[in-house]
């Protein structure tokens, strides 16, 4: 019988201890879970997963899309400059607790568990694409020590899908939460927010481009980024998200 060799028995060993001691738990709720990034039966069915008819063009659910050119009564009103927006959940309890603990609480795996189902919902639209996140304004990175998006965006990358483009958008002004404004208010509070970073100037022209985020709450942040991509000449902007407050919702947030 062959003994496996020391450096690995030893590692194997090391990792039954942890995996003892540390157990998987759920990202919701904390209750051990069967292995990382996996929920218990219960947040897993709290989750509302968003994959059904919905607007083509900004993803909000619509009973009656029965096609990929289908638009929501507000995308018609006012068409948004990203080609499409699609988020893994609708914002809820669980949805908004994983948000709070990448947010607020220093906990970066949580990127990862948030990457896997958003990897299935973007498929196609990710493959070669520039992969950017929303970026934050100095004041508030150097708060919180990181960019919750780019640590999406990196874990969404880590599978080879796709360019990362970490410094791909600039934001120049800081701006106050735009929950509760009108439209026009949203549109004149990010204006100006945001520029390409000039290193990017050629490589962007006639690139897909996919801006990450957490959450999708007005759709004005990714709005004004997409503006400054097109003008730079990428040839598609699409947005990829964590979760979104549906617009019968906009209260929970």
């Amino acid at each position: 019988m062959s003994l496996l060799p020391m450096p690995r028995l030893l590692r194997l060993f090391l990792q039954a201890i942890v995996a003892f001691a540390l157990p998987p738990r759920c990202p919701g709720c904390g209750t051990v879970a069967a292995e990382d990034h996996v929920f218990c039966l219960a947040c897993w069915q709290a989750l509302d997963f968003l994959g059904g008819p919905a607007c083509g063009q900004c993803g909000e659910p619509i009973e009656l899309a029965y096609h990929d050119e289908a638009r929501c009564g507000a995308c018609l009103a006012d068409p948004p400059p990203f080609d499409r927006a699609r988020a893994a959940v609708a914002y809820g309890p669980i949805a908004r607790a994983l948000a709070l603990k990448l947010k607020y609480s220093r906990r970066p795996g949580v990127a990862q568990t948030m990457a896997r189902p958003m990897r299935r919902v973007g498929g196609a639209m990710l493959d070669g694409a520039l992969i950017a996140p929303v970026p934050l304004h100095r004041r508030r990175l150097w708060s919180r020590g990181y960019n919750q998006a780019a640590l999406i965006a990196r874990a969404l990358v880590r599978d080879g899908t796709g360019e990362l483009a970490l410094d791909l958008i600039d934001r120049l002004k800081a701006t106050p939460p735009l929950r509760g404004l009108g439209r026009l208010a949203r549109e004149r509070t990010v204006a100006g927010a945001f520029r390409l970073d000039p290193k990017w100037a050629q490589a962007v022209k006639g690139r897909r481009v996919v801006l990450i985020d957490d959450v999708y709450t007005t759709g004005s942040t990714v709005r004004g980024c997409a503006r400054v991509l097109k003008r730079a000449g990428a040839s598609e902007v699409n947005v990829l998200c964590w979760a979104r407050v549906l617009r019968d919702h906009e209260e929970m947030r």
